[in-house]
């Protein structure tokens, strides 16, 4: 025990003297990975280390992070987690970890802005929520989401909920799809990601109806967010942090957390941010562990509520 009481401030105060790894459960060019690598670029200049990002996509990002937890908690291993990862458990019947215990969260990192989408041609003169939910009870309406337990739909059966309106869901497998299919008018609407749906909302090929959260205004400021559109207190958006495995050094957690205030707070990185459609968000290792564990109670229950799942 005295042995390993001085061992341990020892590989702090040395760290980091080794390359390290960024475990990314996502695919390459998706918003994860793309903030990923900014991050760690940003990391390797700060830490005088290289920081490399290693992609290990699949199963809504659960495969990738049902291998990170269980990498040696030295340090040298981190992950940009995101929202998919942690609505996974929720959905599929095989659990592979508990995010609210399983890992050590260190710094938010980013938000991405989500918002409801109409295609003007397919639904004319719908240009804000109570207008759209009017259209919805009018008649007969479809929406598009990246699939089954996605942000999209989750956020858009509790609206559906809140607001009392009906509309069927359209499950695809991946935004672009989806995207695709509204903009050809088989798909009516859509709660898509800015990264996702601002290419299109700028040529005005795409209506903007309503931003998940207030926040996304820095980004589409014509645009109200549901809260101010009849729900006050919704909000609804992704967002990622990097999380260590547990029983990593609490110097190492401290000094990453120090560094990625810092990093968040330049304005290169959060021009770079807002570039792909994000918003650079610094929050705590508490804050997020809280966040974590509020969003993922209200997914699951909505998720139990609606009978959600995926195979």
């Amino acid at each position: 025990g005295l042995l390993a009481s001085t061992v341990a401030p020892a590989h702090a105060s040395t760290w980091p003297d080794k390359i390290l790894r960024m475990v990314v459960a996502f695919p390459a060019g998706g918003p994860t990975d793309t903030a990923a690598r900014l991050i760690a670029q940003k990391l390797s200049e700060r830490l005088g280390q290289q920081v490399i990002v290693d992609n290990k996509p699949g199963a809504s990002g659960s495969i990738g992070t049902a291998a990170f937890i269980k990498a040696p908690a030295d340090g040298y291993t981190l992950s940009m987690f995101g929202m998919p990862a942690l609505i996974a458990p929720i959905i599929y019947r095989n659990k592979l970890y508990d995010v609210r215990k399983d890992f050590t969260c260190v710094s938010t990192v980013y938000d991405l802005p989500y918002v409801i989408v109409v295609n003007p041609k397919v639904l004319p003169g719908v240009n804000t929520l109570p207008q759209l939910i009017a259209a919805a009870k009018a008649q007969p309406l479809n929406y598009a989401s990246p699939g089954t337990g996605s942000i999209g739909h989750l956020s858009m059966e509790q609206l559906k909920d809140l607001g009392g309106f009906p509309m069927e869901h359209i499950a695809y497998k991946g935004s672009a799809p989806a995207i695709t299919d509204l903009l050809g008018g088989q798909i009516a609407v859509m709660y898509a990601d800015l990264i996702a749906a601002m290419p299109h909302i700028q040529a005005g090929k795409l209506q903007a109806v309503a931003l998940g959260a207030p926040t996304a205004k820095a980004l589409l400021p014509q645009v109200k967010a549901i809260s101010e559109q009849g729900f006050p207190g919704f909000e609804s958006s992704s967002w990622s942090g990097i999380i260590v495995p547990n029983g990593t050094p609490t110097a190492v957690v401290a000094r990453l957390d120090q560094e990625l205030q810092a990093i968040l707070a330049e304005p290169d990185t959060r021009q770079r941010m807002e570039k792909i459609g994000a918003l650079a968000v610094y929050q705590p290792p508490e804050t997020m562990k809280k966040r974590l564990a509020a969003e993922y109670a209200r997914w699951n229950q909505v998720a139990t509520e609606k009978n959600i799942s995926a195979q």
